[in-house]
C-alpha cells in the first residue's frame, strides 16, 4: 500500500510536469480545437460604421432613436469527462511503462489542460462495472483528486464492460460534453452505445496498446496469460504461421475498432506504451486541428 505522503509527492510531481507541458505544448491549441457552446448575449453599444446590420438591436434603437448593436461573447465553459478503462488488461506491458500508467499520464495532461482553460472536469472509471464516478467540477483541488484516483484507485473487478460504461455516461451526462474514452478496447459489442454517445457528445477514443499485442519477436515459446480471465496459453512465436495469424487477428481487431468510432462520427486515435505521453497528445491535437480547420 502506497503511503499517503508518497502518494502526495507523486501527484505533486505529476502536477508540476503536466502544468509545465500544458504551458509549453498545448497553450492555445486546446482552446482552438474545443469550442464553447456558442455565443451568449452580453450587452448593447452604439452602432459604429462597419458593424453588421443584422447585429442591430431594433428595440433599443427604436426607444433611443439612436442605432445600437448587440454585443456577444463566446460561452467558453466546457464540460470534459475522462471515461477510463481500469480493467486488468491495462496492467500489461513488455516495456517499463504499463498501459495503465500511460493512460494516467494522458488523462493528467488532459485534466490540467481542461482546468487551465476554466472548464469543468469529471471522471468515470470502469471495468466490468462502474467503479467510480466524480461529478464534473472546476478547480485545482478537484483535479488533484481526479489524478489521485487515476493513479491509485484499486479496481474491484478484472473484466471490461464498455457498453455498461457508455450507457451510464449517457444517463448521467445530458448536456453536450467532450468525452475522452481511454481504453485498450480488448472487448466487443459496444457499437450501438458508441453511436448513441457520438450523436449527443464530442466523443474521442484513445486506443492504448502495447506493440506485443500486435506482433511478437520471434524468440520461441511465450507463456501468455489473460489478465482478465486468468486463462493461460503457450505459443511458439518462432512458428511463422502462428506469428502471421496473430498479427492478422490484431490488425483486424484494430481496424474494426477504428471503424466503429469513425462511422459514428467520433474521433479515434491510437498511442502505444513506448510513446512519450506529451508527444502522443500533441500529435492528437495537431490531427484534430487539421480535421477542424483543414
Amino acid at each position: 500500500m502506497i503511503e499517503r505522503r508518497e502518494a502526495f509527492k507523486h501527484i505533486r510531481r505529476l502536477q508540476i510536469q503536466a502544468l509545465h507541458r500544458v504551458d509549453d505544448l498545448f497553450a492555445g491549441i486546446y482552446r482552438s480545437i474545443f469550442k464553447g457552446k456558442g455565443l451568449e448575449f452580453e450587452d448593447v453599444r452604439e452602432y459604429k460604421p462597419g458593424d453588421e446590420i443584422r447585429s442591430i438591436d431594433w428595440n433599443v434603437t427604436a426607444r433611443s432613436q439612436t442605432p445600437f448593436v448587440k454585443n456577444y461573447r463566446e460561452e467558453r465553459e466546457l464540460t470534459v469527462m475522462l471515461v477510463v478503462d481500469i480493467s486488468s488488461s491495462n496492467q500489461f506491458s513488455h516495456l517499463k511503462m504499463q498501459k495503465c500508467e500511460l493512460i494516467a499520464e494522458i488523462a493528467a495532461l488532459l485534466a490540467f489542460s481542461a482546468i487551465k482553460n476554466q472548464d469543468k472536469l469529471g471522471l468515470l472509471l470502469f471495468s466490468e462495472e462502474i467503479e467510480l464516478y466524480l461529478k464534473p467540477k472546476k478547480g485545482t483541488r478537484h483535479v488533484v483528486r481526479v489524478i489521485h484516483d487515476l493513479l491509485y484507485y484499486s479496481p474491484k473487478y478484472k473484466g471490461t464492460n464498455l457498453q455498461k460504461a457508455l450507457s451510464f455516461f449517457g444517463k448521467i451526462q445530458e448536456k453536450k460534453t467532450i468525452c475522452f474514452l481511454i481504453s485498450d478496447f480488448l472487448t466487443n459489442g459496444f457499437n450501438k452505445e458508441v453511436s448513441l454517445i457520438a450523436k449527443r457528445h464530442d466523443l474521442i477514443a484513445f486506443h492504448i496498446f502495447d506493440t506485443y499485442e500486435q506482433q511478437f519477436l520471434p524468440k520461441g515459446l511465450y507463456s501468455l496469460k489473460d489478465l482478465e480471465t486468468g486463462e493461460e496459453k503457450v505459443v511458439d512465436a518462432a512458428d511463422l504461421v502462428i506469428q502471421e495469424n496473430y498479427q492478422k487477428e490484431a490488425e483486424i481487431k484494430i481496424e474494426n475498432t477504428r471503424k466503429i468510432f469513425e462511422q459514428a462520427g467520433a474521433d479515434y486515435f491510437r498511442m502505444h506504451t513506448g510513446e512519450n505521453s506529451s508527444d502522443a497528445l500533441q500529435r492528437f491535437f495537431r490531427l484534430r486541428k487539421r480535421k477542424i480547420f483543414g
